[in-house]
């Protein structure tokens, strides 16, 4: 890109990072360290606002840190094979159809619930019942909770399910 230099805020405004963030990736080692004015101020270049770009864009993505880092040095190395950065983008397309199946078994779980509580005046909660049955179910899959759901039974408000 550009030799133009700037400062963190300017960067920040360039890349659509914060600065904070910037910060973080710096001190985690995922850009490397700032060059520095004489008085301690962080200077950035247009390559580095370009670099922030595509870190912003890979998060957007739900990238990992680390799987941010792979990306970097696939992205820096001009002979990479095409094929580790597929496989890369594959493995986390399977990442994405997982938490995208888990999520709606818990739209699922959510909308019996909801169907279940009649909404009124009334202090009988079908919904406040579920979650107090499912905090006795601990950390199952989303799949196993909503077939331990049915039937949902009343609980005691003065006797709370311990988590084990």
């Amino acid at each position: 890109m550009d030799g133009m230099q700037m400062n963190i805020g300017g960067a920040a405004r360039r890349s659509g990072v914060s600065a904070k963030m910037i910060r973080h990736y710096e001190q985690i080692g995922l850009i490397a360290a700032a060059r520095r004015t004489e008085s301690g101020y962080r200077t950035y270049t247009g390559d580095d606002v370009h670099t922030l770009g595509f870190i912003r864009q890979a998060r957007n993505l739900g990238f990992s840190i680390k799987q941010i880092g792979n990306l970097l040095g696939l992205w820096r190395n001009q002979r990479r094979p095409s094929s580790k950065v597929k496989a890369l983008a594959l493995a986390h397309i399977a990442e994405l159809d997982e938490r995208i199946s888990e999520l709606e078994a818990m739209k699922r779980v959510l909308m019996e619930l909801a169907m279940r509580c009649h909404g009124d005046h009334r202090p009988e909660c079908p919904i406040l019942d579920g979650l107090a049955a499912e905090a006795t179910v601990g950390n199952a899959p989303a799949k196993q909770r909503h077939e331990d759901l049915a039937p949902v039974k009343r609980h005691n408000p003065k006797r709370v399910p311990q988590m084990s």
